[in-house]
């Protein structure tokens, strides 16, 4: 499996020109989904962190172009890192939008984890559930097409989040508290802790 490490990581991010509050989000979303991993491990210790860590700071690599493209970021993402060479790298961020598959009973994978950790990120702020939604209401559009894919997509995270939180010893309530104590403590400061 060939997974860049956090120096091409941020290679790539650089190259394609990320506007930094997008890069902020990636590297929260990173953050969480490296603390989620850690949480986990003792419950699945096949978990891959370096991939998880790696797709997560990538999941929205296309997105700065997809504002004037109106490319479906999660798509041409996947792909792309898929062309580089990355190509389950590449399947995680095809799915940190929607999920190809969901199973309540399986173990956690990956790419729940980066799907789960973007939904709980706000910018670069860690939000409840419930907010980032209303959020994605706001910004994303409110036709009927768009409210029915939402209600669906909302429907397994609220699902997902239960699957995580029921192998953790924190509530999703205390995420935020958690990692502002983490990133305090300094474990998680950025690209130089993913």
């Amino acid at each position: 499996m060939n997974i860049p490490s956090k120096r091409e990581c941020f290679k790539l991010i650089k190259k394609m020109k990320m506007m930094g509050h997008i890069i902020d989000h990636s590297i929260m979303v990173s953050n969480i989904a490296l603390f989620i991993c850690l949480k986990l491990k003792k419950h699945s210790p096949d978990l891959n962190i370096r991939l998880v860590t790696s797709a997560a700071l990538l999941h929205d690599i296309t997105k700065t172009r997809s504002f004037d493209t109106k490319e479906s970021h999660s798509e041409t993402g996947g792909l792309m890192l898929t062309e580089l060479g990355y190509p389950e790298v590449g399947d995680i961020v095809r799915q940190h939008v929607i999920l190809d598959s969901y199973e309540t009973d399986s173990p956690v994978s990956e790419q729940e984890i980066v799907n789960y950790s973007d939904k709980r990120v706000l910018h670069d702020k860690v939000v409840p559930l419930k907010k980032r939604l209303e959020y994605i209401k706001l910004r994303y559009g409110t036709g009927k097409e768009f409210k029915d894919r939402l209600q669906n997509m909302w429907a397994t995270t609220v699902d997902l989040e239960n699957k995580i939180f029921c192998r953790l010893d924190i509530t999703p309530g205390q995420l935020s508290e958690c990692m502002t104590q983490e990133i305090k403590m300094g474990d998680y400061n950025g690209p130089e802790n993913i």
